[in-house]
């Protein structure tokens, strides 16, 4: 199988960094292929503007879908995009290797996707009308590739339990599961999450690399989360709404998303 790992941390040596280094000797170890997107060794750029889209006039206004979408056509996106473009195509899973900061990714992550995820490649694509509402959720340019977060959190588990303050690891990471994965078509696994990382002795490190030896061996396998597909009856379309009756009795919020068995 071929991997691709997009890894944003700024340090090699953290925590992070070497469940990177664990991560890529172990997968080719096992016969797999691995690229690395390394966005920090990369200097990635990470804001989106005009000079994104090559064939954009620098006097017009610069409206960002549609300056996507004509320089995606063109061939017209910058190269450093394009080789991303190339790395997603290549891969058939992908892990998002990052820290939690501020309840999310770090910046240099988020720009990634604003700039790679281009219109008509990410997004906008397929048919629009009355039962269809574009190719996402389910569908999409990544359908049939498996993708997985791989997070290191600074918190207790608690924290970011049910009841913790934080409020529940799965409702944190939601928009970048169900946004970010399922929405370009990716299958999403259940993320791995290290706790408290900033103070892991050896013996964490080991236990965290087990654990990821073993999510790696049993990546095709995995039973993905059950995020319902738009285009298959569930909502309403133009409005985009979970028909009623759906969800579980008093379920709401991000959970109704989920198919339950």
């Amino acid at each position: 199988m071929k991997y691709l790992i997009v890894f944003a941390h700024p340090e090699p040596k953290s925590f992070n960094g070497s469940l990177l280094d664990v991560a890529v000797k172990h997968l080719e170890s096992q016969g797999h292929e691995v690229k690395v997107s390394d966005l920090y060794r990369m200097n990635f750029k990470p804001t989106i503007d005009a000079d994104d889209f090559l064939n954009h006039d620098k006097n017009e206004r610069l409206q960002v879908a549609g300056a996507s979408a004509e320089a995606f056509v063109a061939n017209q996106l910058t190269a450093d995009v394009v080789a991303e473009h190339e790395k997603l195509m290549w891969a058939d899973n992908v892990i998002f290797q990052f820290p939690l900061w501020w309840f999310s990714m770090p910046a240099i992550l988020k720009g990634w996707i604003d700039r790679v995820y281009s219109c008509g490649f990410a997004y906008g694509v397929g048919e629009h009308s009355e039962t269809r509402w574009g190719d996402r959720y389910g569908e999409g340019s990544f359908e049939g590739k498996r993708a997985m977060l791989l997070v290191t959190v600074g918190g207790w588990p608690t924290h970011y339990s049910a009841r913790g303050i934080n409020g529940p690891i799965d409702d944190i990471l939601f928009h970048i599961n169900h946004g970010n994965l399922c929405y370009p078509g990716f299958t999403v696994l259940p993320q791995m999450v290290v706790y408290r990382t900033d103070k892991a002795d050896d013996a964490k490190f080991k236990e965290s690399s087990e654990e990821l030896k073993q999510r790696l061996d049993t990546f095709q396998t995995t039973k993905p989360i059950a995020y319902r597909r738009q285009n298959f009856g569930d909502y309403t379309i133009p409005q985009m709404e979970l028909k009623e009756g759906l969800e579980q009795p008093g379920e709401t919020g991000f959970a109704i998303h989920v198919k339950k068995d």
